[in-house]
């Protein structure tokens, strides 16, 4: 079973549908998200950011489900509103950017607020994590994209140093980034953003360049890709959702190919269902429709209970659960539930202060190879650093370890020497046993 979900802007709970059947499962209360700000969790947990009561407000909470419960089950409060969030597959951590143009990195099990960077001068809009997840891109406010080694963010030398953490910062947009989406292996093009300039953009995180410029006739809102690769689906404030090619080689104005029409007001959010050509788009007419992108038809319209939609998940019946009067949790199933997150790294009852943390680089001459490490890297380095409690036992372990590799070099050295020993007595022995006068 597919589900569908979708969150508004205005206090109105989160939809919950089957989306072959069209069938109403558990509504979940008092949410009210702003964009990009609602992600399953490894399909264990609903987390959503939520929008400010007032403007005035500092702060704005974090709330997370189970999804037999319509009620908020953890209610976290972290120092600044944040909007767009991201998890990796396997729903270890999640990423928040802020409104001050701050990232946060949580690990979720624990609660632990991780890291925490300056990544933009105004306010983070969307996040997306690269396909082997060692990478994030950001977009802002400010129409600035930046390309981050999540490894990388940890090494507080270079903060101390003053030096910039990102791989890669993008300034083309001329106004706020609305959507980026990850491409995930098509050709070198790594991800596409859309911005408020009615512009989408492809671009090449190996090559760390701009690929290709789309121009559309209206605002773009959201963006979504076909898993043929070949397409881009754009969800615009006129309330269409334009399809543009990608690589034609053709100038922007070619590059349109068609539209999907029927909203009465601008599309907010796009999601593709894991059939491949079911696209489902959330709009500020607070419906969500179901699009055949074969035939270009509506297959299902699904009613939001109030207000404007501003974001649409689409994912698998979550795990251990299953369908009965909306989605029941299995017999025999325990789910744990996570902490509150910390408002600060290594936080203790509040106390606001901020453990710093020295990376254990890898021994590499390759920059690129570097920057390009792997997800299961930054992921057994968060495990190493959480193990270790504070700078000073990284240090030691670092110490430990410089200690030992002399000590195995010494003992090299000692067992060479012994060799060469025996050597130089075994053919010396040999020699002696040898007459070499001629009878």
């Amino acid at each position: 079973m597919e589900v569908v979900l979708a969150s508004s802007s205005v206090e109105s709970g989160i939809g919950c549908w089957d989306l072959h059947s069209g069938a109403e499962q558990l509504c979940y209360r008092s949410c009210a998200s702003p964009p990009h700000g609602l992600i399953s969790v490894s399909g264990r947990f609903l987390v959503s950011s939520q929008l400010r009561q007032t403007p005035s407000s500092s702060s704005a909470p974090i709330f997370l489900w189970s999804w037999d419960k319509p009620q908020v089950q953890v209610r976290s409060f972290p120092v600044e509103p944040v909007g767009p969030l991201v998890s990796n597959s396997d729903g270890s951590y999640f990423i928040g950017g802020g409104l001050s143009g701050h990232i946060y990195l949580w690990e979720l099990a624990s609660g632990k607020l991780l890291n925490k960077w300056t990544a933009h001068y105004r306010s983070v809009t969307c996040l997306a994590l690269s396909d082997d997840e060692s990478l994030l891109v950001s977009g802002s406010e400010d129409g600035s994209i930046r390309v981050w080694s999540l490894l990388m963010t940890f090494d507080e030398s270079l903060k101390e140093a003053g030096g910039n953490m990102y791989l890669y910062s993008f300034s083309e947009h001329a106004l706020p980034v609305t959507s980026i989406v990850s491409t995930r292996g098509f050709g070198n093009a790594n991800f596409i953003s859309s911005s408020e300039d009615r512009t989408c953009k492809i671009w090449s995180l190996s090559e760390g360049k701009l690929l290709q410029t789309i121009t559309f006739p209206s605002t773009v809102h959201a963006i979504a890709m076909n898993p043929g690769k070949l397409k881009i689906y754009a969800g615009c404030r006129d309330g269409k959702i334009y399809v543009a090619a990608v690589n034609t080689g053709w100038d922007t104005g070619k590059c349109i190919v068609g539209y999907l029409s029927d909203h009465s007001k601008a599309i907010t959010c796009l999601a593709f269902s894991m059939d491949g050509f079911t696209l489902l788009s959330g709009s500020d007419d607070g419906t969500v429709r179901a699009w055949n992108t074969v035939s270009g038809q509506i297959t299902r319209l699904l009613k939001h209970s109030k207000g404007p939609v501003s974001n649409i998940l689409v994912i698998k019946q979550p795990f251990g659960f299953t369908q009965g009067q909306g989605l029941v949790l299995k017999k025999h199933t325990q789910l744990v539930l996570p902490p509150p997150l910390d408002r600060y790294t290594d936080s203790k009852e509040g106390d606001g202060e901020c453990r710093t943390v020295k990376m254990l680089h890898q021994h590499t001459d390759d920059i690129e190879e570097y920057r390009y490490c792997s997800a299961s890297i930054m992921i057994s380095q968060i495990k190493e650093l959480q193990q270790n409690a504070s700078t000073g036992a990284v240090v030691m372990e670092l110490e430990r370890l410089r200690q030992e590799c002399n000590r195995s070099m010494q003992m090299a050295q000692q067992w060479k020497k012994l060799y060469q020993e025996l050597k130089t007595t075994c053919v010396n022995e040999l020699l002696d046993g040898i007459d070499f006068t001629d009878d």
